[in-house]
């Protein structure tokens, strides 16, 4: 069984190819950081069981995108997987015919399980996650990780697949200082790369919405 990650973050794609054999070993991921990638793919791989796709891919109208994969390839279900999952973008892409829709801030186990039920056929499947205390609503402080707050807040976008350009802009920090925080978090971590972290954390149980800043 052959599933497509259609998105242009490495950290993504490596997490997901981690994940996904947890279903079933027999899963193969394959992945696409660009539509003409993902098309190719597609045409070359009939036995794709299942699409993941990310709306932000660049250069593309991730809706107009998703329509266009479900005209070409009906026989594929497609779950939306976006950073992305405020009202209005989960119904718009329920409505234009995803199978599902899974936020990247979601629990790995959640995803496993949304992944497992549209494979199993079933629709309109969404894991949101909109409640930043998941499960009974304890926050892990960043104590507990052994990171400080700062790191707890550049934790949360890497997990989230974004480089560290986009960490600067968005945290308002110098390339160098965020260099110097992900290192201290791989080190917290006990991990050697940003996809070791993600899989750690998923180890862990540890959804990152639930790692309080401190701030």
């Amino acid at each position: 069984m052959k599933v497509l990650v259609i998105d242009d973050h490495p950290l993504i794609t490596e997490a997901l190819t981690q994940l996904l054999p947890r279903i079933d070993e027999g899963i193969e991921v394959l992945s696409a950081g660009a539509p003409h990638e993902a098309t190719a793919i597609l045409d070359d791989e009939p036995e794709v069981a299942m699409i993941l796709l990310d709306l932000a891919l660049p250069g593309t109208r991730g809706l107009d995108f998703l329509a266009d994969l479900m005209l070409d390839y009906p026989g594929v279900p497609i779950v939306v997987l976006s950073a992305t999952h405020d009202d209005g973008t989960v119904n718009a892409a329920l409505a234009a015919g995803a199978r599902g829709f899974i936020a990247k801030t979601a629990h790995s186990a959640d995803l496993i399980h949304a992944v497992r039920q549209t494979l199993d056929g079933m629709r309109a499947v969404r894991v949101v996650n909109d409640d930043p205390t998941p499960g009974n609503g304890v926050q892990i402080g960043p104590r507990a990780l052994g990171l400080t707050p700062r790191q707890a807040d550049v934790l949360r976008l890497l997990v989230e697949g974004k480089p560290n350009k986009i960490i600067c802009r968005d945290l308002r920090l110098s390339e160098g200082t965020v260099k110097v925080h992900v290192s201290a978090i791989l080190k917290a971590l006990r991990v050697q790369s940003r996809t070791q972290a993600v899989a750690e954390l998923a180890r862990r149980g540890i959804h990152t919405s639930a790692i309080a800043s401190g701030r």
